[in-house]
């Protein structure tokens, strides 16, 4: 009983503006239909009008004085002052209209709120319920926050996987595709990782739990996109203070029309009119409406004001691999000892590879597939961030590795391999023995060099830099290829930092990266994008996360940012010029304040409405 009245309250709390103004409207109705229909009274046709006044005034003039002692001043106390001298003044008709248009205002925002918060409601309604717990031979359904670390999970073919965990049982793939917008599909099997919110293929699996719900990939993700929409950018701080003008401002024309005219009605009607100010509410609007389009296009928003700063930079700086180019190498070239067949060594290194997400590991993958090699079944999988890929391949141990990383582990076995060559590379070791060197090339993306070009002329980008880790010769060879001239090669990421702190200094900046190695430079630029593929979604480091990796979505957002600010500024500047129109009109006596009443309501509707439309584009988001 006690949590049924306490659920009744909170409903009551959450839609308190929306059943104000159902008040007010029943005050309204019921106040016409007596005074006209009914022909009552002038007293009688009043009480429907002091009832929605004590009913819905109150809560209002109780909030604003709760507002007040929080050192809250803002445009809605205008509506505060207007119906208490609506009051003083007998005015009670336009006294309920005010009530109506702050409460009714307040809730359409909300509602529009609501709607552009859509993607955020179909990410939770993805989360499952329950998880199937397996516990001394029998299974059971359990609430997904009872899911501890290190327990045992069952997957059924087509389950929403609740937490993150590690393949135990079971050679399956699952659907990723929630994260990126596009079809991704990753085989599954002992060893290998699993993500929250990822759908199970066909396959039953078995796993282990290596995080609570509440830590797992899929939580955060909604953690980010909750965060994103209660940050409170500059641009709603700009409402705020373009309030705290235009406050006194009404004041002042409607003491003046007063004091001229000898008429308190005139007082009155002007702060009618000015009640309450568009852009407290158009603004918010636009904010959430933008990240709701942006999400719908596989761009999470982390953090807003990244939709006002994006279209003011004027320097955009690339990390080379996943950003310009693929991320998806191709094998050019298999070295292997004297002795050593090539194409066994390709079978162990593709069935390995399979199971890990590193960019060069499909292109081994797809080698084999090319020479129509069959992959054999791996189990035991590790994957250690920075660390290759190992694990057991027809009883043999086999681990893909790096260079560098194989002189400090293993100096023996690095003395056998082949002389630095410039590209990408891998090398494969069997049983603990240098087996394999891979080598790749990593291809710029084929719209590269058209973005690139764009940029100067549709979003005022001045200078184009690429600054990378790799190999001069490779960065130069994708520098050409795009049309690139502005060049740093063979960075550290302490040097990274440093150019993009010198860039920012001269203009704002914009930086692309993978959103792991890159967290420093994408924190000190001023516009800061990962591509999601390769980087924890997490991470505090950027301010934008492109799920699929697509240079289209970076194009994207610049052009949601510019949609955002323009259409959020043309309702809430367009709103005051109506709403100082409407109070000229007032002051020189043109409008009585329930004719400026039902003026001002419509101009809180047009600017709301037209703040929503950030949310529905129907225009298109790229141009090149």
């Amino acid at each position: 009983m006690a949590g049924e009245l306490q659920s009744r309250r909170a409903w009551i709390f959450e839609h308190h503006d929306a059943l104000v103004a159902a008040v007010a409207i029943a005050g309204l109705v019921t106040h016409v239909m007596m005074a006209y229909g009914l022909r009552t009274s002038e007293f009688a046709a009043n009480v429907p009008l002091w009832a929605a006044l004590v009913l819905g005034g109150i809560p209002v003039l109780l909030e604003l004085a709760y507002n007040a002692s929080q050192g809250k001043f803002g445009a809605d106390w205008l509506a505060g002052i207007s119906i208490i001298t609506a009051i003083l003044l007998g005015q009670y008709l336009a006294g309920v209209l005010v009530v109506l248009m702050l409460s009714g205002g307040e809730a359409i925002e909300a509602y529009a709120l609501a709607s552009a918060s859509s993607v955020l409601s179909a990410l939770a309604k993805r989360v499952p319920l329950v998880a199937h717990r397996r516990s001394d031979g029998q299974l059971n359904d359990i609430p997904l926050d009872q899911v501890n670390v290190g327990d045992v999970l069952t997957l059924f073919p087509h389950d929403i996987c609740p937490v993150d965990g590690e393949v135990i049982e079971g050679h399956g793939s699952m659907d990723e595709s929630f994260l990126t917008g596009e079809p991704y599909n990753m085989s599954k099997a002992p060893g290998s990782l699993v993500i929250s919110g990822a759908l199970n293929g066909n396959v039953v699996l078995i796993i282990r739990a290596t995080k609570r719900a509440i830590d797992s990939r899929y939580a955060q993700i909604m953690k980010v996109m909750e965060q994103g929409e209660q940050y409170r950018p500059r641009m709603r701080r700009l409402g705020d203070q373009l309030g705290a003008w235009y406050t006194p401002l009404a004041l002042v024309i409607a003491g003046i029309a007063w004091a001229i005219s000898g008429e308190a009605t005139r007082f009155l009607a002007v702060l009618v009119v000015a009640t309450p100010c568009p852009l407290l509410i158009a603004i918010p609007v636009a904010i959430i409406g933008a990240i709701s389009l942006a999400a719908r296009h596989g761009i999470i928003v982390k953090k807003p004001t990244v939709l006002e700063q994006i279209g003011g930079c004027r320097t955009i700086i690339f990390d080379k691999t996943g950003t310009l180019t693929y991320g998806r190498p191709s094998l050019t070239e298999q070295l292997a000892p004297a002795g050593v067949q090539v194409r066994d060594m390709l079978q162990l290194a593709a069935s390995l590879e399979r199971y890990s997400k590193h960019p060069l590991s499909q292109a081994i993958v797809d080698q084999a597939e090319r020479e129509g090699i069959a992959l054999l079944d791996a189990s035991e999988i590790q994957e250690p961030p920075g660390q290759g890929v190992r694990g057991k391949v027809h009883g043999r141990e086999v681990q893909i590795t790096g260079r560098n990383k194989l002189a400090v582990s293993n100096p023996t076995a690095a003395r056998d391999l082949p002389p630095v060559d410039a590209g990408l590379e891998c090398i494969l070791l069997v049983d603990g023995n240098y087996a394999a060197t891979y080598r790749f090339r990593d291809e710029p993306r084929l719209d590269g060099r058209s973005f690139i070009h764009h940029l100067g002329p549709q979003h005022h980008i001045d200078r184009v830099m690429i600054v990378s880790g790799d190999r001069e010769s490779e960065v130069k060879y994708l520098a050409a290829r795009v049309g690139i001239t502005d060049v740093r090669a063979e960075q550290s990421p302490e040097q990274k930092v440093e150019i993009v702190r010198a860039e920012t200094a001269r203009a704002p900046t914009i930086f692309v990266g993978d959103g792991i190695n890159d967290a420093p430079a994408l924190q000190i630029a001023t516009v800061g994008i990962a591509f999601g593929q390769a980087s924890d979604i997490t991470s505090e480091a950027a301010g934008a996360v492109i799920m699929d990796s697509s240079l289209k979505r970076v194009d994207m957002l610049l052009h949601i940012g510019h949609r955002m600010r323009s259409i959020a500024l043309q309702s809430a500047v367009g709103g005051i010029v109506l709403s100082l129109g409407g109070m000229l009109l007032a002051a020189s006596g043109h409008l009585s304040p329930v004719a400026g009443a039902v003026l001002q309501e419509v101009i809180d509707v047009v600017a709301v409405l037209n703040a929503a439309r950030v949310a529905w584009s129907t225009q298109p988001l790229n141009d090149y």
